[in-house]
């Protein structure tokens, strides 16, 4: 269910007409600084581009919704809302980046070379956050549909999720979009990860008195090899038929405070990619299991395991209704059948699966996500743009 419209809404600056044009609009949004706070200490933020986007969709007749639990970190929702018995569909994208720290010119400055626009967030995500605002617009140009058409632009995506996750607090809908970068490919499923640390103890001693201590590094190095030896076995063993099999490995380690004593802690930060199927008890327990197996054949080993961040994996039913109108009208529009695919890394497709709304991702083709150069195909984001419209105006009619 929907939340009543605001009874006081704001009133914007009304945008250029221009920014109707996707290319242009996402222009706009490349030149709005967004970086991650939590990614990037001292980052900007959601905060101004978010304004942006709400300005723009009040300027074309949606009635918007700012979400801000965390300060400075808003999301909105934008709602066309239908005339009942329709069904409702939203478009869901981030509207965070990853830093603009090493990037090879100005981040900030859109430029177009070759038919692509490059610019920090061209590709992951702006270009879809343009491409949804603008069909979700032209969509109900002339009216409303029958179902509500609802516009998710998130905070936090490239961190924990945060902003899509508050959306679910208070929105849903019959089915969703998310327009994370996908090459105009239909994503089916996508892997989910577990973060853990793992504090391995020792005693500590004067460097020159073996006997006294127990040198927690050293015994780190056993759990080392242990956890290589176990994303071996993962990869020998069941696989998904699109993402394989899951992965683990060893993000960061912390240990020892000077060369003349052994240390009494070592701390090890792995990560688990799970794939659909495996669930985080399965995997805690796999990992206690590799760990008691040392504690009782090395001697002097002693752990502590911590779970951390946890995100499960995303697999979309095939013949769903959503799956199925996005999928008839990309062949009309790429003139063949959309390649399926699936994506090693984490999306919001889950969390949005996870509250019941079926979904899946398609997106702009491009390159350079978190990377030092990074575009968008502007001819991939117009047919992206014209099938998200047609999508939207089949689904919610």
């Amino acid at each position: 269910m929907l939340p009543e419209p605001p009874s006081t809404p704001s009133t914007p600056t009304a945008p250029d007409a221009l920014d109707s044009a996707p290319g242009r609009l996402l222009a706009r949004l490349i030149a709005i600084d967004s970086v991650n706070p939590d990614l990037v200490p001292g980052g900007a933020g959601e905060t101004v581009i978010a304004d942006f986007c709400s300005q723009w969709l009040v300027a074309r007749g949606f009635e918007v919704h700012s979400l801000e639990k965390r300060p400075g970190r808003p999301s909105l929702v934008a709602i066309a809302r239908g005339t009942g018995g329709g069904r409702s569909l939203m478009l869901n994208g981030h509207l965070d980046t990853v830093s603009l720290a090493d990037y090879d010119g100005d981040p900030l400055a859109p430029e177009i070379r070759d038919g692509k626009m490059h610019g920090r967030g061209a590709f992951d995500m702006k270009g879809g956050i343009a491409a949804m605002m603008v069909a979700a617009a032209r969509a109900t140009v002339q009216g409303p549909l029958r179902g509500d058409v609802i516009v998710a632009c998130v905070a936090d995506e490239e961190y924990g999720s945060h902003g899509t996750a508050e959306v679910l607090e208070s929105f849903s809908a019959d089915a969703a979009i998310v327009t994370e970068p996908s090459h105009l490919q239909l994503t089916l499923a996508h892997k989910g990860f577990a973060w853990y640390d793992v504090e391995i103890e020792g005693r500590a001693a004067h460097g020159s008195r073996p006997e006294l201590g127990i040198d927690a590094i050293a015994k780190a190095g056993r759990f080392l090899v242990a956890l290589e030896e176990l994303g071996q076995r993962l990869a020998q063993g069941p696989a998904h038929p699109l993402l394989g099999a899951g992965t683990v490995h060893a993000s960061v380690i912390h240990g020892g405070q000077e060369p003349s004593s052994y240390p009494a802690h070592c701390r090890i930060t792995l990560e688990r990619r799970t794939v659909p199927g495996e669930s985080a008890d399965a995997v805690e327990r796999e990992l206690t299991d590799v760990l008691d197996h040392l504690a009782a054949t090395v001697p002097d080993f002693s752990y502590r395991l911590t779970p951390g961040l946890h995100r499960e994996p995303f697999e979309a039913d095939p013949e769903a209704p959503i799956v199925r109108t996005l999928a008839r009208h990309a062949e009309q529009a790429l003139g063949h059948p959309p390649v399926v695919r699936a994506e090693p890394f984490w999306t919001d497709c889950a969390l949005l699966d996870r509250a019941g709304i079926p979904c899946l991702l398609f997106g702009v083709d491009g390159a350079g996500a978190h990377a030092a150069t990074e575009y968008v195909d502007l001819a991939s984001l117009d047919r992206l743009t014209d099938i998200l419209t047609h999508t939207i105006a089949d689904f919610c009619s």
